[in-house]
């Protein structure tokens, strides 16, 4: 999670989740969750590409750009694995309950 987070990083956050929840109602959750990620590295290419005047620049950029976000992403999935271990009968049981 940002160190600081603005006041609607949260409300994005779980728009997209729910999204997601949502297609798990037609689609196999492997299905959506690459779905997920495939649409975020695209997105995260895309905003990275508008920082640059041309595709050379990017370039020069591009392995640090990728290390930042799998840097980032690697930091969530460890604080959300550890917090589902942590609190793991207590998570499924809601799940069970919504399904």
């Amino acid at each position: 999670m940002p160190k600081n987070p603005d006041p609607h990083f949260f409300d994005r956050a779980n728009a997209h989740i729910n999204l997601a929840n949502d297609q798990l109602e037609q689609d196999v959750h492997g299905q959506v969750s690459a779905s997920l990620m495939y649409a975020s590295a695209r997105f995260s290419t895309s905003l990275t590409a508008s920082g640059y005047k041309t595709g050379a620049e990017m370039a020069a950029h591009k392995n640090a750009n990728i290390d930042y976000f799998v840097r980032e992403y690697r930091m969530a999935l460890e604080e959300h694995m550890d917090d589902y271990i942590k609190n793991f009968d207590r998570y499924m049981a809601m799940s069970r309950n919504i399904a």
